[in-house]
């Protein structure tokens, strides 16, 4: 187990950590291509661009993150209830960015628990950094000092990121905004790309 003094420094870091990011998220679409190649729990490969007429709302962590995850995920799972059937239009992701420790079975039941509609998504340790480096995400292990290879913590970038219909980036949203004041930007985005009869169809991953 982590001492308690790394603890405190690592709490002080994170929350220093967590101010800038809100300060950084951006209203409009930034010059990033918010591409991805990941697996899903099950094993298939899936992209950004496997959810033609869904927006997508993404977030970056890992199974073994103690606060700031779990909070993220609960505020997904609040803005999909707020959207109400119009959550039908949005693919709620979580990609992790510990593929060392999460395996699919692990990662299937985290994001289960939260919502079965939220797929999770990893790969290979290069897969993943390509994925974060799209997104403009850093992350990093953070380790006591004599620690065992698989005690850490992954200090990472916080925030939602919303891509549009055909896979294309439209703005991150920082960590803690209100459900109400996500669901309602896409809502706004929704009503200005009406959904086409037939337009919608089953994700080639899921999950469960």
């Amino acid at each position: 187990m982590m001492s308690r003094g790394f603890g405190v420094a690592l709490c002080v870091a994170l929350l220093l950590f967590l101010r800038g990011q809100c300060a950084a998220a951006d209203d409009g679409a930034a010059d990033l291509p918010a591409r991805y190649l990941l697996m899903d729990a099950n094993g298939r490969a899936v992209s950004n661009e496997d959810f033609p007429g869904r927006l997508q709302l993404i977030s970056f962590g890992y199974t073994f993150c103690p606060d700031v995850c779990p909070t993220t995920l609960a505020e997904m799972v609040a803005v999909l209830g707020v959207l109400g059937p119009d959550a039908e239009r949005l693919q709620a992701i979580f990609i992790s960015v510990d593929p060392e420790r999460d395996t699919a079975s692990m990662l299937r039941s985290y994001v289960s628990f939260f919502d079965p509609r939220i797929i999770g998504l990893s790969g290979s340790p290069a897969l993943v950094r390509r994925a974060a480096d799209h997104f403009g995400v850093r992350y990093e292990q953070v380790r006591e000092p004599g620690a065992p290879a698989d005690q850490y913590a992954v200090d990472h970038s916080v925030g939602m990121f919303l891509l549009a219909a055909d896979g294309r980036y439209l703005r991150r949203f920082a960590y803690a905004t209100p459900a109400t004041e996500i669901a309602a930007r896409i809502r706004e985005i929704m009503g200005a790309s009406p959904q086409r009869p037939g337009q919608q169809r089953q994700p080639a991953a899921t999950g469960r």
